[in-house]
């Protein structure tokens, strides 16, 4: 026996950090000896005989362990050659088997360098597992950053998960565990077996997989992302074409997939993806949305968390078909000219032990200091933004699914938890900056860094923020000082425009100032004026029945006068599934969407009235091309409290169009209302809510008004309207 005992030991118990330097063949080194020494460790193998590829030659080798550890030395040979093993099992079956420690390393010293500097942009293209062919040999590249364990194997059911089969090589400083495992291919199971320094061995699956089997297991799945033939080569080149315009018509739909429709008797089946697709893209297209927004699909454990505590960053879930069946949805809606954004979640992971965790004994991904390492309100771990690796991966992840899956945009959830270093702590929870401010420096960099690679490498590209504090220039560009997001979620007009529906009209004339205060910030930032899930859920009530109403005919009025406010208000739209049809219920992650509702005038007027705004949204230019310009707002009565009554223009810049828009919230109707006007001449009553097609009493101005020489707001000329409860009515003038 040439191997030391103590080699032979590391071998038997998985503890060999260098397996390469053991196992396959080098040129012998003792004294006296001449030749090469060839071992290996093959699991179930009752003989094991060495091959030279060319078949010419034979070496029966030596059994030194019932484990499957073989050696052999072949005199008189002055170099290492091909080969391979013909092996025998207890059965009496033989297979070849090539060895996979004949191999060099799968990933460059280059790719290992930028990965620690944090600059490896395509980093998934290196970690993880791929599918590869080397020295004309196919096979799998397992490659897995651990820099703390004393040892890592790859385990699978190719090895029956015995770690002592499959250990990998550790690339030094890189902290990168690799291995290339011969005849391995798509669809097999496997997971890092990760021995941290206290000899303890963690089961973790990879955070670079491209897919995931369902839990109790969570085994990683080898899968090749590259095969899918893509069909949107003219919807690309028309968002490429769009880039840096984003005075242009978005309005999402916020979709939960699970929810959103299931089949069955009993609506007990979620869709597939490819089942979803058509049905989505047909009733998007209806209603005139321009994108989707598909709440988190990255792979997660837990149903409860609708998505946002991800364990597989890099895998679309399996809930509803395999990576192709995902990227077949997304050509499905681009080839029906829908948008596809996705909810991202780099601000946060959660503790299950055989994902990010603690990965390799250590705080690898997250902070060692709860202070800075983990979220209070939600129980998960907050990523170390200032650790180079971790910016790589979560960097790189963005930039996958838009390289993988061609998605159109990234919407990132919980941007102020990242922002703020005493989110949600109170004193002495929190530790201040290098500065002693509260900002995350880090994570502010790595914002920056990460929404200037996605503009870089995918122009037209959207990244949205979920951002609900002042912090400043969230949307402006990184070269300006901002921290490079196109748009940002307006919480603030939410907030302040639910809390005035929700109060009943008599008290409202107290709170007209919620109408009216978002104007002050208005063009700050490129907002985004939302309804999204989070306000439909945990006893907060669907959106009709925030309304401050006491019956379901009065709450719909007042549902479609402020989604009409919504809508004319400046800033892209997005609202969330069911909300446009008016759903009783608060939104149940667990069932379908109660599209049965939908028979009813009250709820099918809602839905009626989103389909026309979003028509009306995306056929308006002065809706659109001055949305982001405070010259294309202009205030004409914002002051009559006691009326419940607000009118504002919407214009272009040269004042060729104009839309007068006129918010009336109370149960009354009031005739003779005069507005101010810029021009005379005929306004036309584009649309009002109040109208029978939408469930109304059909009170309203008979189609349009003509403007009279009487001065009023400031104006020289006013028109006289009939404004009918709980509206919002739109009238357009044109030079024309």
């Amino acid at each position: 026996m040439i191997i030391s005992r103590l080699e032979l030991n590391a071998l038997l118990h998985a503890q060999a950090a260098q397996p390469h330097d053991v196992l396959g063949m080098h040129l012998c080194t003792q004294k006296k000896k001449k030749g090469v020494v060839v071992r290996c460790i093959i699991q179930n193998a009752n003989e094991c005989v060495v091959r030279s590829r060319d078949g010419a030659q034979y070496w029966p080798m030596i059994r030194l362990h019932k484990a499957g550890v073989f050696e052999v030395f072949v005199e008189g040979v002055k170099e290492v050659f091909d080969y391979d093993f013909e092996v025998t099992a207890a059965d009496g079956e033989s297979r070849i088997y090539e060895d996979p420690y004949t191999f060099l390393p799968s990933i460059g010293e280059q790719d290992l360098y930028l990965f620690n500097e944090g600059t490896a942009h395509r980093v998934y293209e290196k970690l993880g597992a791929h599918q590869r062919t080397m020295n004309g040999v196919a096979g799998v590249a397992f490659a897995v950053w651990a820099p703390n364990a004393s040892q890592v194997s790859v385990g699978g059911n190719f090895n029956q998960w015995d770690g002592r089969y499959h250990p990998m090589r550790f690339l030094g400083v890189s902290g990168v565990w690799e291995l290339f495992i011969p005849s391995l291919a798509s669809g097999e199971l496997y997971k890092f077996l990760i021995r941290d320094q206290a000899g303890h061995v963690h089961a973790k699956t990879d955070p670079y997989g491209t897919a995931f089997e369902a839990p109790p297991h969570n085994a990683s799945i080898v899968c090749d992302t590259t095969g899918f033939v893509w069909n949107d080569a003219d919807w690309l080149a028309r968002r490429e074409a769009g880039a840096g315009k984003p005075d242009r018509p978005i309005s999402i739909y916020e979709v939960h997939l699970n929810s959103w429709k299931r089949a069955g008797e009993n609506g007990e089946r979620m869709l597939t993806y490819r089942e979803l697709a058509p049905q989505l893209a047909e009733y998007v297209t209806e209603m005139g949305f321009t994108h989707i927004e598909v709440m988190p699909l990255a792979e997660y454990p837990f149903e409860g968390s609708w998505g946002y505590q991800v364990t597989g960053f890099y895998a679309p879930t399996h809930r509803f078909g395999s990576p192709e069946d995902f990227a077949w949805f997304v050509d499905y809606l681009h080839q029906h000219d829908i948008g596809v954004i996705l909810d991202w979640v780099p601000a946060h992971f959660p503790r299950d032990d055989f994902a990010l965790a603690s990965f390799d004994g250590t705080h690898l991904y997250e902070h060692a200091d709860p202070c800075k390492g983990a979220h209070m309100d939600w129980g998960t771990l907050i990523f170390n933004y200032g650790r180079s690796e971790v910016r790589s991966f979560l960097a790189g992840n963005a930039l996958a699914w838009l390289d993988r899956y061609h998605l159109d945009g990234l919407r990132v959830d919980a941007v102020a938890s990242m922002l703020y270093l005493d989110y949600s702590r109170k004193a002495g929870e929190w530790v201040p900056n290098e500065f002693g401010g509260r900002e995350n420096l880090e994570a502010i960099e790595f914002l920056r860094y990460t929404n200037d690679l996605v503009h870089r490498y995918y122009p037209g590209v959207l990244t949205i923020a979920e951002e609900s504090t002042s912090f400043p220039r969230v949307s402006k560009p990184v070269k300006e000082g901002g921290l490079g997001f196109d748009f940002k979620w307006n919480m603030g007009w939410m907030h302040d425009t639910l809390s005035y529906f929700g109060k009943e009209s008599v008290h409202r004339k107290w709170h007209h100032s919620e109408l009216t205060f978002g104007m002050l910030y208005q063009y700050s930032e490129n907002f985004v004026t939302v309804f999204s899930h989070d306000e439909v859920v945990h006893g907060k009530a669907s959106m009709l029945f925030k309304m401050g109403a006491w019956h379901v005919p009065e709450k719909a009025a007042n549902l479609r006068a402020l989604y009409a406010h919504m809508w004319m208000w400046p800033g892209k739209k997005s609202l969330f599934m069911g909300c446009e049809f008016a759903q009783s219920h608060e939104w149940d992650y667990r069932k379908s969407l109660d599209w049965h509702l939908c028979q009813y005038p009250d709820h099918e007027g809602v839905r009626m009235l989103v389909k026309d705004l979003n028509g009306l949204y995306r056929n308006e230019p002065v809706l659109v091309d001055n949305d982001l310009n405070p010259e294309g707002f202009q205030w004409i009565a914002c002051y009559d409290n006691e009326a419940s009554v607000i009118a504002y223009l919407r214009k272009d810049e040269v004042a060729k169009e104009l839309l007068l828009v006129v918010g009336h919230f109370t149960p009354i109707s009031r005739e003779n209302y005069r507005i101010g006007v810029p021009q005379s001449g005929e306004w036309q009553e584009l649309l009002n809510t109040n109208s029978e097609y939408y469930g109304g009493s059909g009170l309203g101005n008979g189609g349009a008004v003509t403007s009279e020489q009487i001065a009023a707001d400031g104006h020289d000329q006013s028109v006289n309207l009939v404004l009918p409860p709980y509206s919002t009515v739109v009238f357009k003038w044109s030079a024309s």
